[in-house]
């Protein structure tokens, strides 16, 4: 397959095609979550991988599962972890709404989800089903965390500020407690256009809002 290649912080590669690429929304999500070394992870609607191999450029070496319902998307991370050699990420090609294996083993989850509901879709199938819940509401994203999550594991998400108060609603009741939130922004005068949300499974209340994360000259300054 043709596919451009990005280079992350710590020289690892990630394969793109103008179909399968990623944002800096996905960069921001990945740091904001990331898992221990050696814990159990998983990248849910994962695109070309950009969340798992961002992890793996910052020292995670726990198995990571990377999910991914297009065939081409998927097919990218594969041919990126063979090419680096990079075992311990595993692509898996499926619909998140009906995978079931390792139920309740995983540590952490991550989810760059589809951000609309509504409005105009892109005419490019792939662009569609990335941006828009056609197959993968919010709800079956919730769902699939907490399936695969052990109790106190982390599903960590990313989205759009107008969806806080339905985030925040559908997270609470799938039983995946909101603990973190942070929002993102171009500058400190400005409103924010991305939050970061981190819940956690089977756990009491208890919402900490985060210092906001400042976007300049394309790089992410936590609390500053």
């Amino acid at each position: 397959m043709e596919h451009s290649t990005e280079v992350l912080y710590n020289r690892t590669m990630v394969y793109c095609t103008p179909a399968h690429r990623f944002g800096s929304d996905a960069l921001l999500l990945a740091r904001f979550c990331e898992p221990k070394r050696s814990q159990k992870a998983a990248d849910l609607c994962s695109g070309c991988g950009i969340v798992a191999l961002e992890w793996h450029d910052r020292g995670h070496r726990g198995p990571c599962t990377a999910l991914e319902l297009q065939p081409e998307g998927s097919a990218l991370l594969a041919a990126a972890v063979e090419e680096q050699q990079l075992t311990h990420i595993i692509p898996v090609c499926a619909d998140l709404r009906t995978w079931r294996q390792d139920e309740g083993q995983f540590d952490v989850c991550a989810c760059n989800p589809p951000y609309f509901t509504e409005g105009p879709q892109s005419q490019n199938a792939a662009h569609a089903l990335a941006r828009h819940e056609n197959t993968c509401a919010l709800e079956d994203v919730c769902a699939c965390g907490f399936r695969l999550l052990k109790d106190g594991g982390r599903l960590a998400l990313c989205h759009r500020p107008e969806r806080l108060a339905e985030v925040l609603a559908v997270l609470r009741a799938h039983r995946l407690e909101p603990k973190r939130l942070a929002f993102v922004k171009n500058a400190p005068e400005n409103a924010p256009w991305l939050f970061l949300v981190e819940a956690q499974k089977n756990r009491r209340t208890g919402l900490r809002v985060e210092p906001d994360v400042l976007i300049r000259a394309g790089a992410a300054l936590y609390g500053r």
